[in-house]
């Protein structure tokens, strides 16, 4: 008999297993968020080519996720350790039932917190799931203690989609022309001119080289020819490419506006898109963190006077860097083909998410059908 087995339920795993996680069995470990005791078995330790693996395996492992959302992770699995223990119960091992009460308290609020919406708490499900895998357990979403208690989360509290505002051709126009003509300016105006004809997210943005694998946490490279610049991509989808072509003019140019960025910043090497310092004439080392570009494009809304009618707040609440990609996508007046491949999406219903303003009826089935 396998006595390894003989364990009140619980996985047991192998010495020869590798641990992305903190192991289930130490108390101070438990809810360490990121994942760091990547170790060897015991019967192996002590090799220092093998200690080298253990890096580099530890470093694969972070890059399976975006620094974003393991920080989104970590934080869900935080809370869930603090929610078993103001309950009297444990984390680990997972327990189905304890999970469906712990959705239960995020939708009904009925502790200190509002309650959360369903797009959230399906966020937060995921999150317990990755947390769980990275520690030698699996969490079945489809156990039925979980997977009726969201159904009906869903069906009582779901609503549509909460969608930011689209930014339009003639709001990037007016809102680059707040911007001066300064270093920190001419960054700017580069960030939200290619952003918006490029489709790009904000991470994506951010993430970009001057030219391939000049540092280890690129996303991306650049190469700007005579007619357009062309952006390969490391991307939520894999591996893409954007062509971004040249405008009509150089005020709204997003490649003339890279140009004058890299010319003057004096960039040929590194990240495209750094700080600069405190008197804005000259470019830093390091790399800009993408909430920068939510935040150029909260203060550009204001100060181009974008939506004038409504209070501050909600004008700062309508946009955010998805208002770049929608704006694309509803003021591009082209084959939806087209735009789906330069936002990345793999279906066009994604697309047509993002399409605040598009002629909805323009094929027309009850026409087609003979009616």
């Amino acid at each position: 008999m396998d006595l390894s087995l003989k364990n009140s339920g619980r996985p047991t795993k192998s010495s020869s297993d590798v641990a992305i996680g903190p192991s289930s069995n130490e108390d101070n470990e438990r809810d360490r968020p990121d994942g760091e005791a990547l170790s060897l078995p015991t019967f192996v330790a002590g090799s220092g080519t093998l200690d080298r693996l253990v890096d580099t395996a530890r470093d694969y492992a972070r890059a399976a996720a975006s620094d974003n959302t393991l920080k989104a992770y970590a934080k869900d699995w935080a809370h869930f350790a603090r929610w078993c223990r103001l309950k009297g119960a444990e984390p680990l091992p997972p327990s189905p039932e304890m999970i469906g009460l712990y959705l239960a308290d995020l939708a009904s609020g009925s502790g200190p917190s509002a309650a959360l919406s369903v797009s959230t708490i399906d966020r937060r499900l995921s999150g317990l799931a990755w947390n769980y895998a990275q520690r030698g357990f699996t969490l079945d979403r489809k156990n039925r203690h979980i997977a009726t208690v969201l159904a009906g989360i869903k069906r009582k509290h779901a609503r549509p989609p909460v969608q930011k505002e689209a930014i339009l051709a003639e709001d990037i126009v007016a809102m680059v022309a707040t911007l001066p003509y300064d270093l920190r300016g001419l960054r700017d105006r580069a960030i939200l001119l290619l952003g918006y004809a490029g489709g790009l997210r904000r991470s994506e943005i951010v993430s970009l080289d001057v030219h391939k694998d000049d540092t280890p946490e690129s996303g991306g490279w650049i190469e700007i020819f005579e007619k357009g610049a062309l952006l390969t991509l490391n991307a939520k989808t894999g591996w893409r490419e954007v062509e971004i072509g040249r405008g009509s003019k150089d005020q709204t140019c997003p490649v003339h506006a890279l140009e004058q960025w890299l010319h003057f910043a004096k960039i040929d090497f590194g990240p495209v898109f750094v700080g600069t310092s405190r008197d804005g004439k000259r470019a830093l080392d390091a790399r800009l963190n993408d909430k920068h570009v939510a935040r150029l494009i909260k203060r550009t809304v204001i100060d181009a006077g974008i939506r004038s009618e409504l209070p501050e707040k909600d004008r700062l609440a309508l946009f955010s860097g998805h208002s770049l990609r929608a704006g694309l996508a509803s003021s591009a007046q082209v084959d939806e083909r087209y735009v789906q491949k330069q936002l990345g999406h793999a279906s066009a219903e994604m697309t047509r998410r993002y399409q605040r303003r598009r002629d909805r009826f323009r094929v027309n089935l009850t026409k087609a059908a003979g009616l």
